[in-house]
């Protein structure tokens, strides 16, 4: 607050016109980038399931104040398919957005997965198939298969005395018909990106942040860059990866385009070619071969 608010962002984005999510063939999945950390993902023959969604206009308690969204959701509500699954990796306003919450549960009842702590809260709002995890706990997916919750470096919190009162994380996707799909949550680096790797190897697919990480001197403890989400990338030795957690919602000082150029920089200076970790368009859809 102090140093203002740094690069200011336009007031309004509209999305690119994609295709509607295809539905995946065999052996595979269907990820669509959402906007922010919100993502669909249809694996085939298995569950439907939804990574912190978010249709609100602002992620805030307050529905007149606080970080509004600049771009649309990349898929209208109503042309949502029936949900089964929603991941929710901790309880802060744009990962855990209670009004979308209930819109969810409302219209599919899904079974929410979480971090330990987070049902009370869920429960005061009509949400009580909810299943808390510690870290590198599982529960099972409808259908077979399982969702891993495993370590971020982060915090929770949603007022000024519930500091960690609550558990936050990632969580690795296996579907019943094989392969890896990771969803990072929030996080900074650390040596968890490794041990996920090694614990877990052959992920076909790693979901990482890129946004929200200036200035460094205070974002760094809890939220990577560019650079230290292509050195996740690479220790987590995933085959692929889309960016999120940028473009979205202006949390932070960097500008709207900044995380985005400076992953394409990142990728450069390692070596690595630019079809391997793509900053999906809001709205797009990937189809991702999973391995057995």
């Amino acid at each position: 607050m102090r140093e203002r608010g740094g690069t200011p962002w336009p007031e309004r984005v509209e999305n690119p016109v994609f295709p509607a999510p295809p539905a995946p063939p065999p052996g595979h999945a269907t990820v669509t980038f959402l906007g922010h950390a919100s993502f669909l993902i249809q694996p085939h023959g298995g569950p439907v399931m939804l990574t912190d969604p978010i249709w609100s206009e602002r992620c805030s308690p307050f529905s007149f104040m606080g970080p509004k969204r600049v771009r649309p959701p990349g898929l209208a509500f109503e042309a949502l398919p029936p949900i089964d699954i929603v991941l929710l990796s901790h309880n802060h306003y744009d990962h855990c957005d209670i009004p979308t919450l209930r819109r969810l549960h409302a219209r599919f009842a899904p079974r929410i997965l979480t971090g330990l702590g987070n049902a009370k809260l869920l429960a005061r709002h009509g949400m009580r198939d909810v299943a808390e995890l510690d870290w590198w706990q599982e529960a099972p997916l409808p259908g077979g298969g399982a969702a891993r919750f495993l370590p971020a470096r982060h915090f929770a919190a949603r007022g000024l005395h519930d500091r960690a009162h609550t558990l936050w994380g990632g969580f690795m996707i296996e579907p019943a018909s094989g392969g890896r799909i990771y969803f990072a949550g929030d996080s900074a680096w650390g040596a968890h990106f490794e041990e996920i790797g090694q614990r877990h190897g052959g992920i076909d697919l790693a979901l990482l942040p890129i946004g929200a990480y200036a200035p460094r001197w205070f974002m760094q403890v809890v939220h990577v860059n560019p650079e230290e989400a292509v050195r996740a990338f690479a220790v987590l030795r995933a085959r692929e990866a889309l960016a999120m957690h940028f473009g979205t919602f202006k949390l932070t000082q960097e500008g709207i385009d900044e995380p985005v150029e400076g992953l394409r920089a990142a990728l450069a200076e390692a070596g690595l070619p630019e079809a391997r970790f793509r900053a999906p368009g809001c709205g797009e859809s990937v189809v991702v071969r999973l391995e057995k």
